[in-house]
């Protein structure tokens, strides 16, 4: 059975950071390229930043460059995204995704969502 686990979202003041964790079980880690999604109310789900299996290569929405970094550890099954320098439209459920690509078939897995509130 596929798990992806999210943990470290809150409750964060304007310019606070949060550590985002998201850990996989049932899949090989180290085969998935991996990503941050997000979901804010009255939005559609978009993209934040994502991972490559090896974790050589890197990619961000525009507003969250210079500000947020995944980063993931295969040793560990563990992705993670750090979050600097946060605002009040950062306010979303945060998801993690892993994807791999295999004999023409996509393998897909999400988790179930970690709540990051900005607020004062």
């Amino acid at each position: 059975q596929v798990q992806l686990v999210e943990s470290g979202g809150g409750l964060v003041q304007p310019g606070g950071s949060l550590r985002l964790s998201c850990v996989a079980s049932g899949i090989i880690f180290y085969l998935y390229d991996m990503g941050w999604y997000r979901q804010a109310p009255g939005k559609e789900r978009e993209l934040v930043a994502a991972i490559t299996s090896a974790g050589s290569s890197t990619k961000y929405a525009d507003s969250v460059k210079g500000r947020f970094t995944i980063s993931r550890d295969n040793a560990k099954n563990t992705v993670y995204l750090q979050m600097n320098s946060l605002k009040a439209e950062d306010t979303a459920v945060y998801y993690c995704n892993g994807v791999r690509v295999r004999s023409g078939r996509e393998y897909n897995y999400w988790g179930q969502g970690t709540q990051v509130t900005v607020s004062s």
